[in-house]
């Protein structure tokens, strides 16, 4: 039976904020939001490091209170849209896909109560 999510937005954002660090790789950067569109998902952008300078937009929706959809937004390398087809971005799409159903994970004691 799936269990609708019933955390806050704002206390869900904060959550992701400080428990995602603990996920990510040295020298890359990120900020967590509330979509505000939808209660029920984040916007969450990355700063790759390195000399590419990629940034990638991903939205993190609560399906219910244990499952998240994870959809790619957008991409961008020097501040311009940039091809997500490119290996490198795929590679850094999957890493940071993975790193946001690791954080959803770890949170389900809070998100699956």
């Amino acid at each position: 039976m799936d269990q609708q999510l019933q955390l806050d937005q704002q206390q869900l954002v904060s959550a992701w904020q400080e428990r995602l660090p603990s996920f990510m790789d040295d020298g890359d950067s990120y900020t967590v939001q509330a979509d505000e569109g939808d209660k029920k998902s984040l916007l969450i952008h990355f700063n790759a490091a390195g000399r590419q300078n990629y940034t990638l937009d991903f939205r993190c929706t609560y399906v219910d209170s244990r499952e998240v959809a994870v959809n790619l937004v957008d991409v961008e390398r020097d501040g311009l849209h940039t091809d997500e087809r490119t290996d490198a971005v795929q590679q850094l799409a999957q890493r940071y896909t993975r790193q946001i159903h690791e954080c959803a994970q770890a949170l389900k004691p809070l998100t699956n109560h």
